[in-house]
């Protein structure tokens, strides 16, 4: 039996196989909400037969957006318009749905990629004010950010609870909080990008806090039956002087003890001088390491390269990760799951408007 389609559970719920769809930006918003390119976009992927879609980095306020046309969840106006494409999602598909929770803090009012990327100069008229650890920009080139205040640290804590409720409203089945890729989050938890000399910065245990006070507040805040995991940058690729494997490991044994119920493992995009060995499934170490120190304590996601389904299931076989994100391999062949079911002599999910396209010789791929 294939590994990669045995069924597992990230707490609460239970998925059929062990893809997971990470979360990609898809810049297409329109002032925070989703649209028909929304619905046409996951619709696709809930037809791809993995066994969890996570959706794009959504922003619980408004500053938080890394782009003008990132999706956001910070108002009722937002989920409203988020809500016809989960409807859509769950009237065509079983698959279960997560939403990533975002905060970019100083990678926030930047241009789309297709534009050029980058932050938005601070004199530009579509460019607004960030907020990060400390008044340190992520370029020398870029704006300075503010240094967050003890006030605006609760107010975006509360702006993920909020957010998070209204995932809920939704009838969303997880929710991943966003502490990697140099967001917020993970701007407080590096020391390269967190100088302060509060309750907030300083020893690990300080840097830590945020992460953990807003995991903590979302997990106390959703219903039990909600799952509740992380995504976090294992390092930043600057050793010895930035977050590291070490101080990813404390983390990881500090959220599951807080019940937190997956762990995304990802890496870099803290610091622009970062030396990333890159290479297929190059950040699958990083995901066993942190598997090895949790010990069973919740699963592990592995991301970062992982094209080849043979690639997919040794990863899970041997137990470096319990389950692989698929990314932009997706994108680029939506059916990945069916063809690495395919080449594993595994079934998976297909709606019964496709069962007719299974390809001969393989009649027991598809289940209804």
């Amino acid at each position: 039996m294939s590994a990669l389609f045995s069924p597992i559970a990230f707490g609460p719920l239970q998925l059929a196989n062990r893809i997971v769809i990470p979360p990609m930006c898809m810049y297409s918003a329109q002032d925070g909400l989703a649209n028909d390119f929304h619905v046409m976009h996951y619709g696709n992927l809930s037809q791809s037969g993995a066994g969890l879609l996570v959706l794009e980095a959504t922003a619980v306020e408004a500053r938080g957006r890394i782009s003008a046309h990132d999706l956001g969840l910070w108002s009722d106006a937002h989920a409203e318009a988020l809500r016809p494409v989960v409807q859509h999602l769950r009237r065509f598909s079983p698959m279960p749905v997560c939403i990533q929770l975002a905060h970019a803090g100083r990678k926030a009012s930047c241009r789309r990629p297709w534009e050029g990327g980058g932050a938005l100069p601070a004199d530009d008229a579509q460019a607004w004010p960030t907020v990060s650890a400390s008044a340190l920009p992520f370029a020398p080139t870029d704006p300075q950010p503010q240094a967050a205040s003890l006030q605006d640290i609760a107010e975006i804590t509360q702006a993920f609870v909020d957010a998070a409720l209204r995932a809920r409203q939704l009838g969303l089945d997880a929710i991943e909080i966003h502490a990697a890729h140099g967001y917020l989050l993970h701007q407080f938890l590096s020391p390269l990008s967190n100088q302060r000399t509060d309750q907030y910065g300083g020893s690990l245990d300080n840097r830590m806090r945020l992460t953990l006070e807003v995991f903590e507040a979302v997990r106390t805040a959703v219903d039990s039956s909600m799952a509740v995991g992380v995504r976090i940058s294992a390092t930043d690729w600057m050793e010895p002087a930035g977050w590291d494997l070490a101080q990813s490991q404390h983390l990881a044994q500090e959220l599951a003890a807080r019940g937190c119920d997956f762990l995304h493992v990802s890496s870099a995009a803290l610091h622009p001088d970062q030396k990333i060995p890159v290479g297929p499934g190059y950040q699958v170490p990083l995901a066993e390491a942190l598997k090895d120190r949790l010990e069973g304590r919740m699963p592990v996601i592995a991301v970062g390269l992982i094209t080849d389904p043979q690639q997919a299931e040794s990863i899970v076989q041997t137990g470096q990760a319990d389950a692989v994100g698929i990314a932009r391999a997706m994108l680029y062949q939506p059916r990945w799951p069916w063809e690495a079911a395919r080449q594993l002599g595994a079934s998976v999910h297909a709606a019964p408007q496709y069962l007719r396209c299974q390809p001969h010789g393989a009649k027991e791929l598809f289940q209804a």
